[in-house]
């Protein structure tokens, strides 16, 4: 099967998709959300938290460079693991990680716009801006990659500028007493902070999903998720110890807002409008960026046979895949306004680390199966040893779970499992029909662009 997709995307898109995901939600209130428990040793999870995300970039890297088709993740997974791994990926992902976490932003953005639009707290408005939020990204997106794209990288740089500003300003209104420590942290206190730092950090999933759409992907891939990286990290540090700085103990009296209050320490009540302004293209800038990437995982299912075969149609004028991306929109738009999401994001949040795992788990397994590859591509130094240690990160990462939310992943899989095993046995009552592997799927792939 051909994907008929276009490769519109180069290294310096996909290092802005990267930031843009990365630089969500999370960094307007994780400053506090570090400092909670550990205070000015919050720094340690940052730390922590980088290097895992590395290890874990590194993977991607590799694994990204080899595999030159859409659907990120589940691909890489499926590829390595066989079909039934591969569905719980895939749906784990597109729904437990995406989807309602879109929704849950797709809510955020309306409320911080009430702020100065009280009307949008009203059901009918409320809604109807959900609907042209969603529906207007959309419609960017099925014109073409290139659109989504170049509208991701110009939120990109509308909300890094009020930060940056945070950041200049900031690094000469630091109070060195701010930073101290007051007593030496407890492991447990930093695996705690670490899980739910750590969501601060994901977006590398997302980014990498539109794999049939990048160009020259064993120099876009590596060099895009790095660069892109590198830059995030350093940037969060950044945001710490300014906000750690600047704030010290009143850190923790504004959990919901501290890099409001930091601006507004800076330049006032202009510095509240900026980052109130900051925070909506923030969010806006996520959600365009998850329409485009994540909509191609139903899009990657579908080619597969997992999921409806629809979704798995490409717009002949635009090259896109139009169904998908309406689909993956709807649901986004149809949840926002259920508001059923609230009670699942815990398990969103999980669910990406264990798709993390699958990544690094699967770089290990395709070093030793055999597949087609380009001739070059970008291999991670030191044998497995990286993906070694970066699987024994995100284990200790998730052993900090509570027994509910381990309850509730487990009973995620156990239900997909069952769709599985539900789905197989229809199948083998129907008139089989020879479809093409997704070893096959990649193998032509690989060839093709040999």
């Amino acid at each position: 099967m051909q994907e008929n997709l276009k490769r519109d995307i180069g290294t310096f898109a996909l290092a802005c998709t990267v930031i843009n995901l990365m630089v969500g939600t999370g960094i307007f209130v994780l400053p506090a959300l570090a400092a909670e428990k550990l205070g000015a040793a919050a720094i340690i999870c940052f730390f922590i938290c980088g290097f895992l995300i590395f290890l874990i970039a590194l993977c991607f890297a590799e694994i990204g460079s080899k595999v030159s088709v859409s659907g990120g993740t589940y691909t890489y997974i499926q590829l390595a693991f066989g079909p039934y791994v591969g569905f719980l990926a895939n749906n784990l992902f597109w729904f437990g990680s995406c989807v309602l976490g879109d929704a849950a932003i797709a809510n955020a953005l309306a409320k911080t716009l009430s702020y100065y639009f009280p009307a949008l707290d009203s059901t009918v408005v409320h809604t109807l801006f959900l609907l042209l939020l969603f529906g207007g990204l959309a419609y960017i997106n099925v014109r073409g990659a290139k659109y989504g794209v170049g509208f991701v990288v110009l939120l990109t740089f509308a909300k890094l500028i009020p930060l940056l500003l945070i950041v200049g300003f900031g690094a000469f209104h630091i109070a060195k007493e701010n930073l101290s420590w007051q007593h030496a942290p407890a492991l447990h206190d930093i695996g705690s902070a670490t899980l739910i730092l750590f969501f601060a950090f994901l977006g590398i999933e997302s980014a990498i999903n539109n794999g049939g759409e990048f160009k020259n992907p064993s120099r876009t891939v590596p060099l895009g998720i790095l660069s892109g990286l590198s830059f995030v990290v350093i940037f969060y540090v950044a945001i710490q110890v300014i906000a750690q700085g600047i704030l010290g103990g009143e850190l923790l009296a504004h959990k919901d807002a501290p890099l409001v209050a930091v601006a507004s320490r800076l330049f006032g009540n202009s510095g509240i409008t900026l980052l109130v302004c900051a925070t909506a293209v923030s969010m806006l800038g996520v959600l365009s960026g998850e329409i485009l990437g994540n909509s191609r995982i139903l899009f990657a299912g579908a080619r597969d046979g997992i999921l409806p075969g629809f979704l798995a149609k490409v717009q002949p004028k635009y090259y896109t895949p139009h169904l998908s991306i309406i689909a993956y929109s709807a649901l986004g738009f149809i949840f926002a306004v259920m508001g059923a999401f609230k009670q699942l994001i815990i398990l969103s949040s999980a669910s990406s680390l264990l798709i993390y795992l699958g990544v690094v788990l699967a770089t290990i397994r395709l070093r030793y199966k055999k597949t087609t590859q380009p001739e070059k591509t970008f291999t991670i130094p030191g044998g497995i040893l990286i993906p070694v240690m970066a699987t024994a990160i995100i284990l200790w990462v998730l052993s900090n779970l509570s027994i509910p939310e381990i309850t509730g992943i487990i009973i995620a899989l156990l239900a997909l499992s069952l769709i599985y095993v539900l789905m197989n046995f229809i199948k083998t009552r129907k008139k089989p029909v020879p479809q093409k592997t997704i070893e096959e799927t990649v193998n032509d792939f690989m060839e093709k662009d040999n």
